[in-house]
């Protein structure tokens, strides 16, 4: 089967791979979209210990099932496999697992013709596989939101740190919720003006701008600086909530957040609940790609992940198969 494998450090390349064996309790995916994710992204640039080349990267995924439960029918993957035994997992939160794994980390993921995934793990749909796609990624902002707003259920402001897909999508996320003020900061030009196209929230140049004070403040990215604009952009009894993985370093003024008594949450994955609810955000038209994705050929994938690392690629790039 073809496959585009992270061979090293900023390079990918196609090759020809032996398709996966058929395993009890898996099945075997069609893979027909599948979107480069952030995390694609901080692998691709060497800074992910957890993803060891060759490897085939990849988790955002729909197709068809080519057997079990689902054979014949249009899919879309939850990536994320967990033991289903710990208490993590019978409390229903095996993004908690402290076995967990994922596609295209430890297992072999979608950016091939074809995929193993767990049958627990395979959601059918009758989405176009390009919108169905997008469910995994809007899964992780739904879980952030739902972070945030659980908290302030009363929110009027939220600020979005960085433009990429999930800080595009915790932006619609929000507005969904109600809020009516949103701010996304986005340095890249390109991104901003399709944010303010397709959000209807106010996207500002961080470098240029510092808005005010908000209820909640989602750090997309999660690298010094924007750690550091997180803490002094959340208002005192607020919530900033951590979801970007680009480094572990410094940045965050824990002298601040601990005199104005401001939460501080991690974000990691989502749950099955989240998975199923951005599925229906997705085939209810909530959600939409319209104006923010744009799809290629699989071969063209070292030529996406090198337009996303120079800032000229829309937020989201989904790889045809």
């Amino acid at each position: 089967m073809k496959a585009l494998v992270y061979t090293g450090t900023e390079t990918t390349e196609i090759q020809e791979l032996t398709p996966p064996e058929p395993r009890a309790g898996w099945s075997r995916i069609r893979v027909s979209h599948t979107g480069i994710c952030g995390s694609d992204m901080h692998a691709w640039h060497g800074h992910d210990a957890r993803r060891i080349p060759p490897l085939v990267l990849g988790h955002e995924a729909a197709g068809i099932a080519l057997d079990g439960p689902y054979k014949g029918q249009g899919v879309t993957v939850n990536p994320l496999v967990s033991c289903t035994t710990c208490p993590a997992c019978q409390r229903a939160e095996p993004h908690l697992c402290t076995t967990r794994a994922l596609l295209g980390m430890a297992h072999p993921g979608t950016f091939a013709e074809e995929v193993l995934a767990p049958d627990a793990n395979i959601v059918p749909t009758t989405l176009t596989p390009a919108k169905a796609a997008l469910t995994e990624p809007l899964a992780c902002s739904l879980h952030a939101v739902e972070l945030g707003t659980n908290r302030h259920p009363q929110a009027t402001s939220a600020i979005v740190l960085g433009g990429g897909a999930i800080g595009l999508l915790a932006a619609k996320c929000f507005a969904l919720k109600g809020i009516p003020n949103i701010q996304i900061a986005e340095p890249n030009p390109l991104r901003r003006a399709m944010l303010a196209q397709t959000t209807g929230s106010a996207p500002y140049n961080p470098f240029e701008h510092t808005p005010q004070e908000a209820d909640i403040v989602l750090d997309a990215v999660g690298s010094g600086p924007t750690r550091k604009a997180a803490s002094a952009l959340t208002r005192p009894g607020g919530t900033l909530v951590h979801i970007g993985l680009q480094d572990g370093a410094e940045g965050l003024d824990t002298r601040r957040i601990t005199l104005q008594e401001i939460a501080f949450i991690g974000s990691y994955c989502y749950t099955p609940a989240d998975f199923k609810a951005a599925l229906t955000l997705l085939e209810t038209g909530a959600i939409t790609p319209e104006g923010w994705v744009e799809e290629r050929p699989l071969e063209e994938g070292p030529a996406a992940f090198r337009a996303i690392h120079e800032g000229t690629a829309p937020p989201k790039i989904i790889l045809t198969l």
